[in-house]
């Protein structure tokens, strides 16, 4: 079933790195700014500071001390936060969920730094006045520096959208251990890296929002889907316990889990499907997921939702006081989440009844 997620930019990277348009090993960072130069607020003891005849070395070098650690995490200050505008990172955002909600956040005022792996696909973006940086999710540095240069640019992170991320789809059989890791590299990995680097900032500011679009497989596991959702599963998990550990410093983790998109998805999961190696005892379930209309994935169906009322879910997550845990997108992500509630044996034979009517 081709989920929702957003498989963004698998087109720009190279040809053997099946992620999501968020990762492009090796390209160089790009950094287009818009609109004023963005200063931050210095902090509050300078602008009072102790008057010189009292200040002792000890003191100028413990206030320098003090000043250098917090502008490590941020650059913004209390009465910073209540003056500009809020700053959103966005990875995979060349097509679909990714691009819709940076143009959503932006038409509602903030401050938008959108990623992909090739940063010629997101121009238009920059144009329109987002941020644009190329970034990896793959990549160490390059996540590190976009979250650094994220914060000098806005002077705070206050929302993180995981978006970039792609289906490796197939019988487990058929799945080699090097896929099976690559896909767990961009679709859980990914995400964990960029949280790494963006929670020291959060808590420094005391507030934040971390959203992590998941997909209606991250509830239910389906055949030939069990890379794909084996990955969503433990980024749902991830944030579970995320949510927990948090909470007590202001910050929001957030599930998104769409249905079919009307995205470039479907195209993707089929540059993904073994093609040399496929066994033959599994003829009637590659059928089911060659034909992806079947479910309505793809470019379009009964039960496909558009990439906007993906990134309306987002935005929303993102400005709720203490929104839910979980939101789902679209009419079969509202049935998985009733799915899972069946015993395994009718799960089982509602699976055997699609395959039958290929």
């Amino acid at each position: 079933m081709a989920t929702a997620e957003d498989v963004d930019d698998p087109d720009d990277g190279p040809d053997d790195t099946p992620v999501e348009d968020d990762t492009a090993p090796g390209s160089d960072r790009q950094t287009t700014t818009s609109g004023d130069d963005r200063q931050s607020t210095p902090d509050d003891t300078d602008r009072h500071p102790p008057d010189e005849a009292t200040r002792s070395p000890t003191d100028e070098q413990d206030r320098t001390t003090t000043r250098d650690s917090r502008q490590h995490e941020t650059t913004t200050s209390e009465d910073d936060r209540y003056t500009r505008k809020q700053t959103v990172l966005i990875t995979g955002c060349s097509s679909g969920i990714g691009r819709a909600t940076a143009e959503l956040f932006l038409e509602n005022d903030w401050l938008v730094v959108a990623t992909a792996r090739n940063p010629d696909d997101i121009a238009d973006l920059a144009e329109a006045g987002c941020e644009t940086l190329a970034l990896d999710v793959t990549d160490p540095d390059q996540v590190a520096r976009a979250v650094e240069e994220t914060v000098e640019i806005g002077g705070a992170i206050d929302c993180l959208v995981n978006n970039a991320g792609y289906a490796q789809m197939g019988p487990i059989e058929d799945i080699s251990t090097a896929d099976l890791h690559r896909q767990f590299d961009v679709n859980v990995y990914g995400p964990h890296r960029l949280i790494h680097a963006a929670l020291p900032h959060m808590r420094a500011q005391g507030d934040g929002c971390i959203v992590n679009v998941s997909t209606v497989a991250g509830r239910i596991a389906l055949p030939a889907m069990g890379a794909y959702s084996g990955s969503k599963h433990a980024l749902e998990a991830m944030s579970d316990s995320l949510r927990a550990e948090v909470d007590e410093f202001g910050i929001d983790v957030v599930v998104i889990e769409p249905g079919p998109v009307e995205s470039n998805f479907t195209d993707r999961v089929q540059e993904e499907l073994p093609e040399s190696d496929r066994t033959p005892a599994y003829e009637t379930l590659y059928e089911v997921v060659d034909d992806m209309q079947l479910l309505g994935g793809g470019q379009g169906g009964p039960f496909a939702s558009t990439p906007e009322d993906v990134a309306t879910a987002i935005l929303e997550s993102a400005t709720t006081p203490e929104p839910p845990a979980r939101y789902p997108v679209g009419p079969l992500a509202q049935f998985g989440v009733y799915a899972r509630f069946l015993p395994d044996r009718l799960r089982d034979i509602a699976y055997g009844f699609v395959r039958r009517l290929v």
